[in-house]
């Protein structure tokens, strides 16, 4: 089986936007769950409101990938499933070492989607003596020490990051001086990577930060639009000199 070390996905050498390659999973997701329920043919409308975006992005992005579906017909699922697959790199091997295996890293271990997707989680890597040799999702942690070794054993390029921030960048100097060359960050900070290397980076806080700006944005503009006072509309049978009070003629509309 080929291993993510000596193949490499088509993607940069074919000029795919690296925003349609953002957009890739997001298509594989949505025809694989059409595809498990044996849906033979998708249109562009129908997939792109499943995989939430335009059916002309879509088109385009697919014209990328050489496919451009059957005028009346739509896209052939399983098809679409091999070639996307196939573009992303997910018909290969890709074993992956994780670094950093405390409550968020032993949560990434558990993940179920890895296997699934073509990723081979190849080692659990800690600086805790204590978490060496402990089972987590059925593999046994091993030490920092031997971060290397691990690396040039399995073939690995593909490193995951989940330690605390203070950690977070002398272990990625140690994956790319071991021959990773993409990182999937976890630690929240930002980390320094020579050219050629590939950083992702996953920050939970930072997308509930941008949510609370939404919601934030949503409640001003209900406060707003509740304290808009209502046009007063004159009585059409009062007189348009006013009308009468108790004290004596009264103006339509009071002064501010």
């Amino acid at each position: 089986m080929a291993t993510g070390r000596t193949h490499r996905p088509a993607t940069r050498s074919r000029g795919i936007p690296e925003a349609t390659v953002a957009r890739l999973p997001l298509y594989l997701r949505a025809l694989t769950a059409l595809s498990e329920r044996s849906v033979p043919t998708v249109s562009s409308e129908e997939l792109a409101a499943a995989a939430g975006v335009n059916s002309a992005k879509l088109r385009k992005d697919f014209s990328y990938l050489g496919s451009y579906g059957t005028r009346g017909v739509g896209y052939d699922v399983e098809y679409l499933v091999y070639q996307i697959s196939r573009e992303l790199g997910l018909t290969q091997d890709w074993p992956i070492v994780m670094v950093g295996i405390g409550n968020l890293g032993a949560a990434l271990a558990n993940y179920g989607g890895f296997a699934s997707r073509g990723f081979r989680v190849a080692a659990l890597i800690d600086a805790d003596p204590a978490m060496v040799g402990k089972p987590v999702a059925g593999i046994a942690v091993q030490h920092i020490d031997d971060l290397e070794r691990i690396i040039d054993e399995n073939g690995v390029s593909i490193g995951v990051i989940a330690t605390p921030a203070g950690a977070a960048q002398q272990v990625c100097d140690r994956l790319v001086a071991a021959g990773v060359t993409s990182i999937l960050n976890f630690a929240p900070t930002v980390l320094s990577v020579p050219d050629g290397v590939d950083v992702r980076k996953v920050d939970l806080s930072i997308e509930l930060q941008i949510l609370a700006f939404h919601e934030q944005r949503k409640a001003g503009e209900e406060a707003d639009a509740a304290a808009v006072v209502p046009p007063v509309v004159r009585d059409a049978t009062a007189p348009v000199g006013g009308r009468k009070g108790p004290d004596g003629d009264m103006p339509a509309v009071m002064p501010a």
